[in-house]
Formats: C-alpha cells, sequence, structure tokens
C-alpha cells in the first residue's frame, strides 16, 4: 500500500494499517502453531505473490473479517479456525551494552501472576491457556490445538532491527497478548515508514483490527481521524467486543 507516504495524521494511513492487520491476523491464528507438531507455510506467507493477492483484499472500506487465505507450498493439513483466548501478563525489556551488543527479551507468566502458584520464588505461568482447546473445527483440525510436548502459540516477538550493514538501528518489543503483533507493527511503521524517532513511534496511539473487532487507544487519535475512519466503516472502540 501507499502507507509509507502517508503520516499518522492521516485516516487512511490508520485505515490501512487496520485492514492489513485484519488480513494478517485471519492468516497467523489460522496456520502458525509449533512447527514441531504442524506444517506452517511460512514460505508460503511470505511469498511476494501471495502477499500482494492479501493486500489487494483491502478497498475503499472496511467490510466482514477477512478469512484466512490459501498460501502456496506444500501443507500437511488445511487448518480450522482457531478462538484462541490470550491472556495478558507479560513484559519486554530491551539492553544495550557499550560494545553494542542488544538483547530485546519479551517475557510473559500468562495472565496476572500466571497460574497464582509459586514455586521457589518464582510463580508458574498458565501457558496452557495459549493453546486452542477445540481440536476440531467443522471436520478440520486447528494447528493450535493442544497436545502433549507440544508448545502453545505465543504472541511475543521481541525485535532487533538491522541496517543494510547489519548494524543495530532499533530494538523493541510490547507485552499485550495477541495486541502485541498489532503494537510492534505500529511502532515498525512509525519508525521505519514515517521516518519518526523511536520514542514517537512507540508513542503513537493503539490501533488493533482483528476479526470484527476495532478497537484501541480511542482518546489518542485526534477527533479527524476518527471521523475518517468511521467514514470507512471503522468504529473504534476502547475494547474488545468480539474476541476471536
Amino acid at each position: 500500500t501507499d502507507i509509507a507516504g502517508r503520516g499518522p495524521a492521516e485516516p487512511q494511513a490508520w485505515f490501512l494499517f487496520a485492514e492489513a492487520s485484519r488480513i494478517m491476523y485471519a492468516d497467523r491464528d489460522r496456520y502458525v502453531a509449533d512447527p514441531a507438531f504442524v506444517t506452517v507455510p511460512i514460505e508460503g506467507l511470505l511469498d511476494p505473490a501471495y502477499v500482494e493477492g492479501r493486500a489487494a483484499l483491502i478497498g475503499a472500506r472496511a467490510g466482514l473479517a477477512p478469512a484466512a487465505g490459501e498460501p502456496p507450498g506444500p501443507v500437511a493439513a488445511r487448518f480450522g479456525e482457531d478462538a484462541t483466548v490470550e491472556a495478558a501478563g507479560t513484559s519486554h525489556f530491551v539492553v544495550v551494552d557499550a560494545r553494542g551488543n542488544v538483547a530485546s527479551m519479551t517475557t510473559s507468566v500468562d495472565s496476572l501472576f500466571g497460574s497464582g502458584r509459586a514455586v521457589g520464588g518464582f510463580f508458574l505461568n498458565n501457558q496452557l491457556t495459549d493453546f486452542a482447546f477445540r481440536a476440531i473445527e467443522d471436520g478440520r483440525p486447528i494447528a493450535n490445538a493442544v497436545a502433549p510436548g507440544k508448545r502453545p502459540r505465543s504472541s511475543m516477538s521481541p525485535v532487533i532491527v538491522l541496517d543494510r550493514d547489519g548494524r543495530l538501528f532499533a530494538a523493541l518489543g510490547s507485552p499485550g497478548g495477541s495486541a502485541i503483533l498489532a503494537y510492534n507493527a505500529k511502532a515498525l511503521v512509525g519508525l521505519l515508514a514515517w521516518a519518526l524517532p523511536l520514542q514517537q513511534a512507540i508513542d503513537l496511539p493503539n490501533l488493533i483490527a482483528r476479526g470484527p473487532d476495532f478497537y484501541g487507544e480511542v482518546a489518542k487519535f485526534p477527533p479527524e481521524v476518527l471521523q475518517g475512519l468511521a467514514a470507512r466503516g471503522i468504529e473504534l472502540d476502547h475494547q474488545a467486543q468480539h474476541i476471536e
């Protein structure tokens, strides 16, 4: 899209971000799971022709929630729709030392105080809630279904950005459950597409668009942006009404 030629004061920029987010979540929710147990079509999802086709779904107005696509390449099973609800209880930190070494780390016990059980001074996580508890949907397997020895799907996505010469340009990440993906993407759009300083990119208002939901930091958006989004079919709420 032409989002890089726009800016944070333009409703069309946030509309493009929201619609791209919904497409991303549709594919992610269906296909991403522990690759030791399922075939995740990473190359197909990143294939330029596939991405171009998915981007072409973005019209002039927001319509019904997009369905997952059919990425090219071998996929062991075409999966059913997932309804995993991810709890928020996550921390993120970045450390850079005097030699230029960098660590970007996201860590989570899931939910507030994890499972609520402490052992040896540490709270045990409840990451099992990141699994889909339904193994089958409409006769198709769920990629993120719970199984022995399987890792649950996680939205934790610490980011390190290098320049063309391999030098550190930025490091970032976020807590927030499944919204982490939108938080990080917003910061990267502000940093890389709109050339904002990193702190200003992070300080941009958050907009999370997933399935039928459009929610975020409504009070931080200028009225003109909210009006422009409404004209494009997006009524932004302060919290999700449906979690899928």
